[in-house]
């Protein structure tokens, strides 16, 4: 008798828990495709508001990206200052990870470990992620970091002390100090070729169209249909930026 009631105990328990988790599975159903995908609340109004997906498995490291954008925007030529850059992700046989950007992937790669040693490698794009809730903006002391309307994180250089405080929120290293001006520089997303109607540099220059580039608020956007058939995710989850950079095929030793 004492089993029986061992049993029974065991099954209620099961029961009640599977009640519980069903509940838990259909609040998480309906709750908004937008708030599941983003992790944030789209800006109310019809405007455009600029979303980024980077397809992992179409990047071939050729690092033109890297090379276009400092043409077009003026980058200083130093290997250490880039708006948007390449790394090679090399995991070996065991279990150990090397990263390496050699001048932002402008002058390809060349693998430094064996083949027999590599267990896989691949290519991942960087570049600010415009985030919706940005660390760098909130941390600004003069408000010279700044978002648009449209989602785009920008610095006004007029305003900027170079006090590094947006540098050092940043958690994807996406900001350096010009060594000219003294200033904070970053991506801009192009907005100067935006406002002509042309792409940012790095996505209209990518030979595999590994970049999209387009207005979530739009459903029949290049961007939205991208993220509607692939498995994407955002860099650093769980700090909640709010980031509109997506990628298709991230895998978790991406930092």
């Amino acid at each position: 008798m004492k089993n029986n009631k061992s049993n029974l105990s065991r099954r209620d328990f099961f029961k009640n828990g599977a009640i519980i988790v069903g509940g838990i599975a259909v609040a998480s159903a309906i709750t908004t495709f937008d708030s599941v995908l983003f992790a944030l609340e789209p800006p109310k109004g019809k405007g455009k508001w600029y979303g980024i997906g980077i397809d992992i498995n179409k990047c071939i490291g050729c690092g033109k990206c890297a090379n276009a954008c400092k043409l077009e925007n003026n980058v200083p030529k130093e290997p250490f200052y880039f708006r948007s850059w390449v790394e090679q992700y090399t995991i070996k046989n065991d279990g150990t990870i090397k990263v390496e950007s050699p001048n932002g992937g402008i002058d390809g790669f060349q693998q430094s470990i064996p083949d027999e040693e590599i267990f896989k490698s691949f290519f991942v794009p960087k570049m600010c992620n415009h985030c919706a809730k940005s660390p760098c903006t909130q941390v600004c002391p003069v408000g010279a970091t700044f978002e648009t309307p449209e989602g785009i994180v920008l610095v006004d250089p007029n305003y900027c002390i170079g006090c590094r405080y947006c540098v050092q929120a940043c958690p994807y290293g996406c900001r350096y100090v010009h060594p000219d001006t003294g200033t904070v520089d970053k991506c801009t997303l192009c907005i100067h070729r935006l406002k002509k109607g042309l792409q940012p540099a790095c996505f209209e220059i990518c030979p595999t169209e590994a970049r999209i580039f387009g207005d979530l608020n739009d459903l029949e956007s290049k961007i939205n249909y991208f993220l509607k058939n692939h498995t994407c995710m955002v860099i650093k989850p769980h700090l909640n930026t709010g980031s509109k950079l997506f990628y298709n095929a991230l895998s978790s030793e991406v930092r």
